[in-house]
C-alpha cells in the first residue's frame, strides 16, 4: 500500500478528485457534506493498473482548518498538490505547498482540477513554478475534471508512476503510529487510525501510548476497511486497543515499540526558513498528527532550541514544522538535531552550542554522538534513532579518545594511591568509579589493562611486592611461636601491627583474623583441619584446644571459622567432627 495526502486551496476540488478516483466519500461528517467543504481528515483508497493500492488522506483546504491539514499530511510521505484551472494559484495553495516544504516531502504530483472550466495551462505553468522552488522539484502534471472523468485515466497512470519512485519502507523499524483519530465501536472498544510509515504491527503486540504510564495491547487490526493480523508499513491502519478508553487517547499520541523511543520536551533544532533571530518567543510545532506549543530560544543564525509544552516521542533527523497561528504563518521546517540537548548554564554556553550545532547534519551518526556524549548507553542512544556499534563494556558505547583518555587516567589514579597507601591491595573500583566520574562499576574494570589487575573489588598494579616492613614484623610476631598461638595485642602493638596493619596484612594474604586482635598465620585453618581429622571423633572444645595446643582465646574464633567454611560440623551436643 501506499499513501497520499492531498493538498490544495479550499474548494479546489480534492475531495470531488479522490471521490472520483476511488468511488468513496471521504468527507465523513454530514456538516462537510452539507457545506461542500471538507473540515477534517478523510480516507480512502483505490487500485492502481499495476496492483498497487493508494489510500488516500483528504485533507481540508480552508486556513481556518490548518492545524487538522498538517495532521493528516505530517505522517505522510507523499502528497498530490490539487489547484482548480479556473482559480489558480491561491493562498492556501502556497501555505500548503510551505508546510509540504517544511517538512520535506519529495514526492508528489500536480493535478490541476476542473478542466472543463477552464483551459488548465496557466494553471499548470504557474503551479509547476512553485513546486519546482521546494524539495519536491519538478513534478509531473495532469489536467483532470472530476465532474466528467476526463483526464482521470492518465492520473491513474502517473500515480502509478509517482508511487514506484516512493521508498520501500522498513517493516523491522520501530513502529511510531501517529493517531490522527480516535473512535468507540460498540462490542469493541476504543479504535485509534494513522499512517504507519515504518515497521509492523501484529494483533497481540504490547505497546507504548504516550501520555499513558502503562502499555496497551492490539487487540484487532484493520487496514482498507478489512480485518488484519499483520500489517506492514506504509498503510492506513484502525488499531483496536484492548483496556484503553476513548477519554486517554485522542489525535497527537503516538502508539510505539516499547523502549524504542525517548519521550522528550526539549529539543535542538535546524530551522529551515524564517532566520530564528526574528521568530516569536512562542510557537506551535506540528510533527506527525500532533501540534504542541513551544517556548523558543534562537541559538545560531538557523539553529534554536525549544522547549515543548508536552513531551513528544522524537529521534535525531525528524522533520517537523513551525507555524505561527496568529499570523496563519508557517515559519519554516525543522530538522531535530539532538532529543537530550546539554544544559546552558554557564556564560557563553549558548554560543558555543550553537557552534557545535552547526556542525550537525540532522543524520543520526554513531561516531558523532559519541564525540559530543562522549559516553553513552546503548538503550539512550537506540531511542534517539542512533545506529549502535561495539560497545565497551557491558551495554555502554564510548568515544574512542575519551577511552583511551580514561584508561590513561585509571593508570595514574591507581599508582597514586598505591605510593600513597602501601599497606592496601589496591584501590576500591568503587572509589576508581567517582574518580573518574563513570555511571557504571562495568566500566571500570573494561578499563583495567596489564599491569594493573583486579582482585576483591579492588584495582592494583601488577606484579606489586608485599611491604617488607609489614612481612618482617609479621615474621617476628610468629617467630620460635607454636603454629595455633595468636601473638598477645602488646607484642602486636610492640612491632607496629595496630589494627590498619592487621587488616593490611590479611588483605594481603600474610594472616587469618580470627577476633578482635587474634591473628594466626594465613595457612593456620588448614593445618588445623588435618591436625582435628586426625584425633577421634567427634571431638569437644577442650580436645581440639589440647589437639591444637592453643588457648580458648584462639581455639573458639578458629573452631567458629571452620564451622562456617564447612570443615568441621557442630553437632546437638556442641561436639565437632571434621
Amino acid at each position: 500500500m501506499h499513501v497520499i495526502a492531498t493538498a490544495g486551496h479550499v474548494d479546489h476540488g480534492k475531495s470531488t478528485l479522490v471521490r472520483a478516483l476511488t468511488g468513496m466519500e471521504p468527507d465523513r461528517w454530514a456538516e462537510e457534506r452539507r457545506r461542500g467543504m471538507t473540515i477534517d481528515l478523510g480516507f480512502a483508497w483505490t487500485g492502481l493498473e499495476s496492483g498497487a493500492t493508494v489510500a488516500f488522506v483528504d485533507v481540508p483546504g480552508h486556513e481556518r482548518f490548518v492545524p487538522n491539514m498538517l495532521a493528516g499530511v505530517g505522517p505522510v510521505p507523499a502528497a498530490m498538490i490539487v489547484v482548480a484551472a479556473d482559480e489558480g494559484w491561491k493562498p492556501q495553495s502556497a501555505e500548503h505547498l510551505a508546510a509540504l516544504d517544511a517538512l520535506g516531502v519529495r514526492h508528489g504530483l500536480l493535478v490541476v482540477t476542473r478542466s472543463d472550466l477552464a483551459g488548465p495551462g496557466p494553471a499548470t505553468t504557474a503551479a509547476l513554478a512553485e513546486i519546482a522552488a521546494t524539495s519536491l522539484g519538478e513534478v509531473e502534471a495532469v489536467a483532470v475534471s472530476g465532474v466528467t472523468g476526463d483526464g482521470l485515466p492518465k492520473l491513474r497512470s502517473a500515480l502509478d508512476r509517482l508511487v514506484e519512485r516512493l521508498p520501500d519502507a522498513d517493516g523491522d523499524a520501530a513502529v511510531r503510529l501517529w493517531i490522527d483519530r480516535a473512535f468507540t465501536i460498540k462490542g469493541a472498544g476504543t479504535v485509534v487510525t494513522g499512517t504507519l510509515g515504518a515497521g509492523t504491527l501484529r494483533v497481540g503486540d504490547e505497546l507504548e501510548l504516550t501520555g499513558s504510564d502503562r502499555p496497551v495491547r492490539v487487540r484487532g487490526l484493520q487496514s482498507l476497511g478489512q480485518p488484519a493480523s499483520v500489517v506492514p508499513g506504509v498503510a492506513r491502519v484502525a488499531v483496536n486497543l484492548r483496556g484503553v478508553d476513548k477519554d486517554t487517547v485522542g489525535r497527537g499520541e503516538a502508539l510505539l515499540t516499547p523502549g524504542r523511543f525517548r519521550p522528550t520536551e526539549l529539543i535542538d533544532v535546524r530551522v529551515h526558513g524564517d532566520a530564528t533571530v526574528g521568530l516569536p518567543s512562542t510557537l506551535t510545532l506540528h510533527v506527525g498528527s500532533a501540534a504542541v506549543p513551544v517556548r523558543v530560544r534562537p541559538l545560531g543564525p538557523d539553529t534554536a532550541r525549544l522547549r515543548l509544552g508536552r513531551a513528544l516521542p522524537l529521534r535525531i533527523g525528524d522533520r517537523a514544522l513551525l507555524r505561527d497561528p496568529g499570523r496563519h504563518h508557517v515559519v519554516g521546517g525543522v530538522t531535530v538535531l539532538d532529543v537530550a540537548p546539554p544544559g546552558l548554564r554557564r556564560r557563553g554556553a549558548a554560543a558555543a552550542r550553537a557552534a557545535e550545532l552547526d556542525g550537525m547534519s540532522g543524520v543520526a551518526d554513531l561516531a558523532g554522538e559519541l564525540r559530543r556524549r562522549r559516553l553513552a548507553h546503548r538503550d539512550e542512544l537506540e531511542r534517539m534513532g542512533v545506529p549502535l556499534g561495539e560497545p565497551v563494556a557491558g551495554e555502554w558505547l564510548a568515544d574512542p579518545a575519551y577511552w583511551a583518555s580514561l584508561g590513561s587516567q585509571l593508570i595514574g589514579v591507581v599508582e597514586d594511591h598505591a605510593a600513597k597507601n602501601p599497606l592496601e591491595t589496591g584501590i576500591p573500583v568503587e572509589e576508581l568509579r567517582h574518580r573518574l566520574g563513570l555511571p557504571d562499576r562495568e566500566l571500570v574494570t573494561a578499563l583495567v589493562r596489564s599491569p594493573l589487575t583486579v582482585q576483591g573489588g579492588r584495582v592494583a598494579p601488577g606484579g606489586r611486592s608485599l611491604p617488607a616492613e609489614l612481612v618482617q614484623a609479621v615474621e617476628k610476631a610468629f617467630e620460635d611461636s607454636p603454629p595455633f598461638v595468636a601473638p598477645e595485642t602488646y607484642r602486636l602493638a610492640e612491632l607496629g601491627l595496630g589494627a590498619r596493619q592487621l587488616a593490611a596484612a590479611v588483605r594481603l594474604g600474610l594472616l587469618v583474623q580470627l577476633a578482635p586482635n587474634v591473628v594466626l598465620r594465613a595457612g593456620a585453618p588448614a593445618a588445623a583441619a588435618e591436625v582435628l581429622a586426625a584425633i577421634p571423633q567427634p571431638f569437644t572444645l577442650s580436645e581440639a584446644r589440647q589437639a591444637l595446643g592453643t588457648s580458648r582465646r584462639v581455639a573458639v574464633p578458629l573452631l567458629e571459622l571452620l564451622d562456617r567454611t564447612g570443615v568441621t560440623r557442630r553437632l546437638a551436643d556442641d561436639r565437632r567432627t571434621v
